[in-house]
């Protein structure tokens, strides 16, 4: 009701008031002022929140742009408005719609970053309010009827109507965001795209950035700007406020249809469930066939229920840049954790880091120079694998005095996480594909990826 309250408040006052790629950086930063334990505990909680989020959830030339490594997910700045803005946004593919923080007066609660970047419609000659009749109104709001949600606009002519599109409320796990739907000119480096659906943020909730949309739905940058393919690679991230980058690259090329050199590929999978209406739901998410879950040499005992969608939706895996750690449900979880803890010989349980940061197993390595970890791999439909790094899926903790190495996935009792029931059971987070560059090539349909060096 607060949050209500606030947005309402904050609303009054603010009507009151070429053929080569495109690169976009891509950034990741944390608070200096938190210590390490603090750090894992808090992403270890997110994910889980994440993970609940998630589940319940039912033709111009290539462009690339800096990626940035920021609060354990990336972001990159987008030009919005007439002159442009340039907004850091996150880039989360396990969501659609785009928004970012909008006006001075914006409010941010539990926000540990205080320089904020905020858009300013007044500053801007093409923004505009979505109309509550534009059918964009109904990407955002979903069923959406006109005649019942814009009563304004069925009393007097269409075209005099100015009624607005109505305000928005979007929860993220531990995070939300509200405001008004606009939409604007966004400038890329080979041309302007006009009409843009974007949210104007006035109050958030642990979201201190913008967030753009690169999920499958009707409103997310890929489907607005009609890309065939984008990829990125995720530059290692120790949240350590590191100024590195990578790219993030975006391709509408209709021809874009060979295969990227040197990438494995698999499917990407649809999941089967519909609604009432037979629309398909949890459609916004990238589902692929992971196969099997191999540790050490050895395959991890998973059933084929957890690894397959069935027909209400619920299994199977998919990858979400907005999530950082590896989440996966309780059955899963314990397989992989199992693995570990009766393959890793001579190390020490680190049972107070586990307690205090939620992941397991975590073990003492202090003094010890040549880890000896067993090696992962991921296997995916069509015969794509995934070899992991050591530091893509362990995490060191190291105060000073001990260094803790931490399994880097969560599960629904992570922190008491909630007992999640439903949608996928795996979700890669971006920590997995850190130094890999991976491809979501949608005019084909499949996601590949290959080890690199991302800086």
């Amino acid at each position: 009701m607060s949050s209500c309250i606030v947005f309402f408040s904050f609303f009054s006052l603010f009507l009151s008031a070429s053929a080569a790629p495109i690169h976009i950086s891509l950034f990741t930063t944390l608070p200096r002022s938190e210590q390490p334990l603090q750090r894992l505990a808090r992403l270890a909680s997110a994910a889980v929140a994440r993970a609940a989020h998630l589940k319940n959830g039912k033709n111009t030339p290539p462009s690339t742009a800096p990626l940035f490594p920021f609060n354990g997910a990336y972001t990159v700045s987008l030009s919005f408005g007439t002159p442009p803005q340039s907004i850091p946004m996150i880039i989360d593919t396990g969501s659609s719609f785009s928004w970012f923080p909008c006006t001075k007066r914006y409010v941010c609660r539990n926000c540990s970053s205080s320089a904020i970047s905020s858009f300013l419609p007044k500053q801007s000659s093409s923004a505009r309010f979505l109309g509550c009749m534009n059918p964009k109104c109904g990407w955002l709001h979903k069923p959406f009827d006109p005649k019942s949600s814009c009563r304004d606009c069925q009393l007097s002519p269409r075209a005099n109507c100015t009624q607005i599109c109505p305000p928005y409320i979007i929860l993220y796990g531990l995070g939300s965001t509200g405001g008004v739907a606009m939409v604007e000119t966004l400038t890329m480096p080979h041309g302007k795209i006009e009409g843009f659906l974007v949210g104007c943020s006035l109050f958030s909730s642990n979201q201190p950035a913008g967030v753009v949309g690169f999920g499958k739905g009707v409103s997310s940058l890929p489907s607005q700007l009609g890309l065939r393919k984008f990829s990125y690679c995720h530059v290692s991230h120790k949240f350590d406020n590191s100024p590195k980058s990578s790219f993030l690259t975006m391709d509408s090329d209709s021809d874009s249809g060979t295969k990227t050199a040197e990438l494995s590929y698999t499917p990407l999978l649809k999941n089967p469930a519909r609604d009432g209406d037979g629309n398909s739901v949890l459609a916004d998410y990238y589902y692929v066939g992971l196969r099997r879950i191999v540790v050490g040499g050895r395959k991890v005992e998973v059933s084929y229920q957890d690894l397959v969608p069935d027909s209400g939706g619920n299994g199977g895996t998919i990858v979400d840049s907005g999530s950082t750690f590896v989440y996966m449900n309780k059955a899963v979880f314990e397989a992989v954790y199992d693995a570990f803890s009766e393959q890793v010989k001579g190390y020490k349980r680190a049972a107070e880091v586990e307690g205090a940061t939620g992941l397991r197993p975590c073990f003492d390595i202090t003094g010890h120079k040549d880890l000896k970890m067993p090696e992962m791999e991921l296997h995916f439909k069509g015969g794509a694998e995934m070899v992991l790094p050591l530091e893509n899926y362990f995490f060191v903790v190291d105060d000073g005095e001990k260094s803790v190495l931490c399994l880097t996935v969560v599960t629904d009792d992570t922190l008491l996480g909630p007992d999640l029931v439903g949608g996928p059971s795996v979700i890669l987070g971006n920590f997995l594909m850190q130094n890999f560059h991976v491809e979501y090539d949608l005019r084909n349909e499949r996601f590949g990826f290959r080890q690199q060096s991302c800086s």
